[in-house]
């Protein structure tokens, strides 16, 4: 049988369209949409940073950005001097959590990392002002009273010994 090159473009055509209109009748699938996306929502919100003994520490606002590809938080420290903002994505090829954070003081971290028992966990190297290598570990461990705990501590050493940095307990605001 004898195809017309007419008849060849309409097969070819046909082939190219069909896998199209199935894919549009059962939905492609969201970018951003697994699970693993909204592993970190725990941390979204409007919240007061308390430290252990119940100073105030600052505010911080957590809010989705890019549909639900990336976190955006906005940090101010108590009095308003000290601001900073990191985003926050999660990706599927490395299976991997990664956040950047830059704040008026010129500092900036590049963190990576992912849940751990129960808990988000990044961590990052980077060099200080004096020219010595730091590891940047920070931990937010959503509590049972509906706080989220933030403890960012620090290495010098490799990761031998560790100091706290900051230890913040999250109180969501009411809107």
């Amino acid at each position: 049988m004898k195809i017309t090159t007419a008849a060849a473009l309409m097969l070819l055509m046909q082939a190219c369209w069909l896998p199209l209109a199935q894919a549009e009748e059962t939905g492609p699938e969201a970018p951003c949409s697994t699970p693993a996306y909204y592993q970190f929502d725990f941390w979204l919100g409007r919240w007061t940073s308390y430290s252990k003994a119940g100073e105030k520490q600052g505010t911080n606002h957590l809010h989705r950005i890019l549909g639900t590809c990336a976190i955006q938080e906005n940090w101010t420290g108590k009095g308003g001097a000290y601001q900073g903002t990191s985003y926050n994505f999660y990706d599927k090829v490395t299976d991997r959590w990664y956040q950047t954070w830059v704040d008026n003081g010129g500092g900036h971290l590049f963190l990576a990392g992912g849940m751990v028992n129960g808990s988000m966990q990044l961590s990052g190297e980077r060099m200080t002002h004096d020219g010595k290598n730091m590891i940047d570990r920070i931990t937010w461990t959503p509590l049972e009273d509906g706080r989220v705990r933030q403890h960012w501590e620090v290495s010098s050493d490799g990761g031998d010994s560790w100091r706290d940095l900051f230890d913040g307990y999250y109180q969501q605001d009411v809107e």
